[in-house]
C-alpha cells in the first residue's frame, strides 16, 4: 500500500470515528432532555405522551393529600387557568407547600394523572421557577383576554 493510500485510510477511519461519536452524543442528548409544560399546555395535547416532562405551576390550596405509606402524595398543579393531579411517590423538598411554586417531573399515565419521579420546589420567597413564573403569566393574559 502507497504511502498516499494509509494517510487517506487514516482521514477516512477518523471521520468516520468522529462521526459515530457525535451520532451516539447527540443520541444520548435527545434522550435526555426533558421539556416543560404548563398544565393548560398538557390539558390543549401539547405535551408528549411517550417520554417524561416537566409540568410546574402552583400547588393548589387544599390539594395535598398523603397516602397511609407516608411516602405516597398527591396533590393539584395549577397555573390559574387548568389543573392537574399530581402523583409522587418520595421525600418532597422541605419548602413544598400549597400555594407555592412547584415544578415537577415524570411522564402522564393514561389516566391522565401526571405520575412525578421527582418535584422540585422554590427556594425563597421572591423565587419560582422561571418556566413556572412563565406559565402562570401566559394563563393570566388568557383569563384576561377571556375575560373581555
Amino acid at each position: 500500500m502507497k504511502s498516499r493510500h494509509k494517510k487517506l485510510l487514516v482521514i477516512v477511519l477518523a471521520l468516520a470515528g468522529i462521526g459515530i461519536a457525535a451520532a451516539l452524543i447527540l443520541n444520548a442528548f435527545q434522550s435526555n432532555l426533558v421539556f416543560f409544560f404548563s398544565p393548560t399546555q398538557v390539558a390543549n395535547g401539547e405535551a408528549p405522551t411517550d417520554r417524561a416532562f416537566r409540568i410546574g405551576g402552583l400547588v393548589e390550596e387544599g390539594s395535598i393529600k398523603r397516602d397511609p405509606d407516608g411516602l405516597t402524595v398527591r396533590f393539584v398543579v395549577t397555573d390559574t387557568a387548568k389543573s392537574m393531579n399530581v402523583i409522587y411517590k418520595g421525600i418532597l423538598p422541605d419548602l413544598f407547600k400549597e400555594g407555592k411554586g412547584v415544578v415537577a417531573e415524570g411522564k402522564q399515565g393514561a389516566d391522565g394523572v401526571f405520575v412525578s419521579t421527582q418535584v422540585l420546589a422554590k427556594h425563597d420567597e421572591n423565587y419560582m421557577p422561571p418556566e413556572a413564573a412563565h406559565a402562570l403569566e401566559q394563563a393570566q393574559k388568557a383569563q384576561e383576554t377571556l375575560a373581555k
